[in-house]
C-alpha cells in the first residue's frame, strides 16, 4: 500500500529528474550523486554525507531500510512503488534512493606503513567497487584514480562497494599528478603485472607502499610497469590473467599480513 500524498505519476518532474541523474552527463552537471540502498546511505551518513532529498517508499522497505529510514537526515519525499521502480537502478529496491551533494576528493593520509591503491583505467563499475570494499577491509589507507573513464560515484560503484567508497579517501588525479604525490610523499610503487619476474608474496611489501593496478585487456603503460617493484600473481592453469579485482584483493591481504 502506498502513503498517502506519495507522487505516484511517473511523468512527476522528480520522476523525470532521478531517471536523468542515471547519467554521469547530468550527475556532473548538477554536482550531486546518486546513493541507493540502506547499507550505502547509512555509510555515507556516518562520513558526513546529508542528502539533499530523500526519496523513500514504505511498500518496499527491507527490514535494514525500516529500521534506518527514520535517522536519515534531510528533507524527504515518498514515491509510490511504481515511481520507485521506475527510478530505482535495481532489480529488488528496499525503498531508498537519495540525491547527495557529490562529495569533494580526499587524498590519503601518508602514514608511515601507508598502503595506497592506485587504479589506471578501470571503468567496470564492479571491478573499482569490488577494490574500493577490499581496500576498505583490509585497511588501505585510501585509492587513486587516473583517467576519466572511472565514475567513482557512479551508483553501480557505490553498489558494489557496498557504501566503502564513502570510508576511504578517494581521489581522481592525472597520472602527473599522482606520480608527483607519491614520489613527493616517498611511497614505494608496486606494479602489478604478468610479466614481473618477482612473486608477490617474495616482495617487501612493508613501509609507503602503492599498489599500481591496470585493467585486464590493456594492463599498465611503460611508464607504470617501470616501478620500484613490479610483482605477478602466480597462475598455473590455462588463464593468463586473473580479475583486477582478486589480484588486488591478493596483493592487499600479503600487504596486511607483512605488517602483523
Amino acid at each position: 500500500m502506498n502513503v498517502p500524498g506519495a507522487i505516484t505519476s511517473l511523468q512527476n518532474p522528480h520522476v523525470k529528474r532521478l531517471v536523468r541523474l542515471r547519467s554521469r552527463r547530468e550527475r556532473d552537471r548538477e554536482g550531486v550523486i546518486l546513493i541507493e540502498g540502506a547499507r550505502e546511505l547509512a555509510r555515507a551518513t556516518q562520513a558526513g554525507l546529508r542528502p539533499a532529498t530523500l526519496y523513500t517508499c514504505e511498500a518496499l522497505y527491507s527490514p535494514e531500510a525500516r529500521a534506518l529510514a527514520p535517522a536519515l537526515p534531510g528533507p524527504r519525499l515518498a514515491l509510490a512503488r511504481e515511481a520507485f521502480e521506475k527510478v530505482s537502478g535495481r532489480e529488488n529496491p528496499d525503498g531508498l534512493l537519495a540525491v547527495v551533494p557529490a562529495p569533494p576528493a580526499r587524498l590519503p593520509q601518508p602514514q608511515d606503513d601507508a598502503v595506497v591503491v592506485v587504479l589506471h583505467g578501470l571503468e567496470k563499475p564492479g571491478n573499482i567497487g569490488a577494490i574500493l570494499r577490499t581496500a576498505d577491509a583490509a585497511g588501505a589507507a585510501g585509492v587513486l584514480v587516473l583517467g576519466r573513464g572511472a565514475d567513482v560515484y557512479s551508483p553501480n560503484v557505490i553498489r558494489a562497494s557496498q557504501g566503502s567508497v564513502f570510508t576511504l579517501p578517494v581521489a581522481a588525479l592525472s597520472e602527473e599528478e599522482a606520480l608527483a604525490w607519491l614520489a613527493e610523499h616517498g611511497f614505494t610503487r608496486v606494479a602489478c603485472t604478468p610479466d614481473a619476474s618477482r612473486v608477490y608474496w617474495d616482495a617487501p611489501l612493508t613501509g609507503r607502499v602503492a599498489l599500481i593496478l591496470g585493467a585486464e585487456h590493456a594492463g599498465l603503460p611503460s611508464a607504470w610497469r617501470a616501478a620500484e617493484l613490479p610483482v605477478r600473481v602466480p597462475m598455473r592453469g590455462a588463464a593468463d590473467s586473473l580479475n583486477v579485482a582478486t589480484a588486488a584483493a591478493l596483493v592487499l591481504y600479503e600487504c596486511l599480513r607483512q605488517r602483523r
